[in-house]
């Protein structure tokens, strides 16, 4: 694997490459990713290191200004942590995990960040690194999505992967999970890759297990954090400025009006990187920061189509396989019209329909036979054609 060389545990101290020193410098404590930049900008990892355990660095100008006030005590910390530390035993770690090491001004470090703002100094990969030499995009938004939230974020990283473009997100619940599972059920190996905020041995979140292990398996999975790292909750507003720099555009599918989203697009904007939002209901509270960015002038992201176009792609299948589902009928149609794309109630298609109640429980059988619409727990929510299409083929929900 690219960016793993060399047999550490036969090897010296003086002989390990500079991705095992790459390693130690990213598990010392406090060091964050603008610490450790800042290090590997002004020496090789291997020289670092031993200006770390000599307390050396931090009298340096250019270190000393971004530890800030207290640089005697972040040397006398770090001088300590080194000294208890055994590199060679992390690098074999990360060796034996399958971890690819990437040293900024490495040969193996990704070129799609090595020359963003603020690159990770050091970056810990699973998977094929070559996902990132595709075009790619990014596709974020709230974990407290609705069902039309995650439909058309499945929707979009399907597409776009099916048409070879690489979908980039955080593993997150809500609309990345479902852009990630979008992505990997269009079936085309290398068009997936996921920035998370913890090592890459701590699943996070639990319920995104399986979907992480896909993500490694067919795509890539990138992180700032080496072996054993939690997911504590800074590096999550960190990790974000990272899918914004690997994105050539972002799109923005729901978010509330505070979210983990308005940090990559604060990120995507210092890149200028084009921002799309996906249009939504003006009532619904997830739909808030997309809607501000559209009248913003932002553009809008109706369909993978419109992505391919801020991508300067011509794709004529950007919509990928058409919809094959048995057309509803005119009660069906009326009743599909009733729900629209937020979860309503029997109660509530009889109203806006003007079926009576027995005409419209047996149309919402028939649509949920067709695959048009889910019933849950006395809710009924449509579902668009790619969604619909994973249920047929899987005869389960995908994954959000």
């Amino acid at each position: 694997m690219t960016g793993m060389t060399g047999m550490p545990g036969q090897l010296a101290l003086g002989e390990l490459p500079e991705e095992a020193f790459g390693v130690a410098l990213a598990k010392l404590p406090g060091i964050g990713p603008a610490r450790l930049l800042a290090l590997l900008r002004r020496w090789p990892a291997a020289e670092a290191w031993e200006r770390v355990r000599a307390g050396s660095a931090v009298h340096d100008g250019e270190i000393a200004a971004v530890l800030g006030r207290d640089v005697a005590g972040i040397g006398a910390l770090w001088r300590r942590a080194s000294a208890r530390a055994d590199v060679t035993r992390s690098w074999q770690a990360h060796l034996d995990a399958g971890i690819g090491v990437h040293v900024l001004g490495g040969p193996s470090y990704p070129a799609a960040l090595a020359c963003d703002i603020e690159p990770p100094g050091v970056l810990f990969t699973r998977g094929d690194v070559g996902a990132l030499s595709r075009r790619r995009v990014a596709i974020v938004g709230t974990r407290r999505c609705t069902r039309y939230g995650r439909d058309i974020a499945f929707e979009l990283g399907h597409d776009l992967a099916a048409n070879g473009v690489t979908v980039v997100s955080g593993l997150a619940l809500g609309v990345d999970g479902a852009a990630h599972a979008g992505a990997l059920s269009a079936g085309r190996p290398g068009t997936v890759a996921a920035v998370v905020g913890s090592g890459l041995d701590v699943v996070y979140p639990r319920r995104n297990a399986a979907l992480w292990s896909e993500v490694g398996t067919v795509g890539v999975l990138l992180s700032e954090a080496p072996l054993g790292t939690a997911p504590e909750s800074w590096r999550f507003p960190v990790r974000n400025r990272v899918i914004a720099a690997l994105a050539e555009v972002v799109v923005v599918v729901e978010s509330h009006s505070k979210g983990g989203s308005l940090h990559t697009v604060d990120a995507a904007g210092a890149r200028g990187r084009p921002i799309m939002a996906v249009p939504g209901n003006v009532r619904s509270s997830a739909s808030a920061f997309t809607n501000s960015l559209l009248a913003d002038g932002c553009a809008p992201a109706r369909d993978a189509l419109d992505v391919f176009v801020a991508l300067g792609l011509s794709c004529g299948s950007g919509n990928g396989p058409s919809d094959t589902r048995v057309q509803p009928d005119a009660k069906g149609r009326a009743v599909l019209e009733a729900i629209g794309w937020e979860p309503a109630t029997l109660e509530e298609v009889v109203a806006r329909s003007g079926l009576p109640p027995a005409q419209a429980s047996v149309a919402l059988d028939h649509l949920e036979r067709d695959g048009w619409v889910a019933g849950r727990t006395g809710w009924w929510e449509q579902l668009s054609p790619a969604v619909a299409r994973s249920l047929a083929a899987t005869g389960k929900m995908p994954r959000p």
